[in-house]
């Protein structure tokens, strides 16, 4: 007998969240949640649709880790603590064993911070995953991509182009062994840098994650700032595994324009950043890669050369063009 949307719901998403704010959750018209004195509450979503986020053959838990993993890299990006989501799920039918896995990835990620879902939507249709997460953050200061100013030095964690390299693994069919792997769960698990953020919250002057490309990622910053950039590709952290699998120069795209990383981009101001990063207590890796400019334009320099790659981020609604 085929699941009904209140099945699906019952078996694979109603269960106990064990936060003492969520005073009613999945299986009513709305949930009831509790507030926090001298917080500010904050909200991300984001969609994932399939060809066009994962493949068609993606393995359903990664799907669902993923799901949840992009919008946490959002609350990342603001500095704030995760701390519930709501789904909404087309599907087009439903499949217990897809199901059983999307659902058992979603929460693998949701239970290591914490997060509770406490309503959502079940639809048949594509199959497109909509997230939306909501935290908290404390009322003196959240971070933005607003704040860069000229001066301060722009910082990046972990190693961005190995998702994207990653996704070439698979896509290629690449034969990659140890290195191979290590790069396509990059780009199939990306890690939602939740505790760097929360530690930047108060010290740094702008941030926000790399999804579409550093390099776009980093115009959006500028921009919001109303600020330059100049861009050091020789000072970009680089990866063993993708230096053992590509060229240097396919490489370097993929740490400029591939996208997916979901690390954080960050400016410290130059006189404290020093300090900064001493106390800072890291789970990955953080690399000064350039500088905040007076002007507006945003430079890649390679060898103390302007440098241009062959193609910019990913956008949505230019992908095709």
């Amino acid at each position: 007998m085929s699941l009904g949307e209140f099945d699906i719901i019952a078996r694979y998403f109603a269960r106990s969240s064990g936060r003492g704010d969520v005073l009613l959750g999945v299986g009513d018209d709305a949930a009831v949640l509790d507030t926090h004195a001298g917080r500010k509450l904050v909200v991300a979503m984001d969609t994932i649709v399939e060809g066009v986020h994962f493949l068609a053959d993606s393995d359903a838990a990664d799907v669902g880790y993923r799901a949840l993993a992009v919008n946490l890299s959002d609350l990342a990006a603001m500095g704030a603590e995760p701390a519930w989501m709501t789904l909404s799920l087309s599907l087009p039918r439903a499949n217990e064993q897809w199901l059983n896995g999307f659902a058992t990835g979603l929460f693998e990620l949701a239970d290591e911070y914490n997060v509770a879902l406490v309503g959502g939507d079940t639809v048949r249709g594509p199959l497109v995953i909509t997230v939306q997460v909501a935290g908290w953050v404390e009322s003196d200061a959240w971070l933005t991509r607003s704040g860069a100013k000229p001066g301060d030095l722009l910082f990046v964690s972990g190693i961005p182009g190995e998702a994207a390299a990653g996704l070439a693994v698979i896509q290629r069919h690449i034969l990659g062994g140890e290195p191979g792997a290590f790069l396509t769960h990059r780009f199939l698990r990306p890690r939602p840098r939740i505790e760097l953020g929360r530690q930047l919250r108060t010290v740094a002057t702008a941030a926000m994650d790399v999804s579409d490309g550093l390099l776009t990622d980093l115009k959006k910053l500028c921009a919001a700032s109303g600020v330059g950039a100049q861009l050091n590709v020789d000072l970009l952290p680089e990866s063993a595994a993708m230096r053992e699998l590509f060229e240097a120069d396919d490489g370097l795209q993929y740490a400029l324009a591939g996208g997916d990383d979901y690390e954080l981009l960050f400016t410290l101001p130059a006189e404290r950043a020093a300090t900064v990063l001493s106390t800072l207590q890291l789970q990955q890796r953080v690399t000064q890669i350039g500088v905040i400019t007076v002007d507006t334009e945003v430079v890649c320099l390679r060898n103390g050369q302007p440098f241009r790659i062959k193609r910019a981020g990913y956008d949505h609604f230019a992908a095709g063009d």
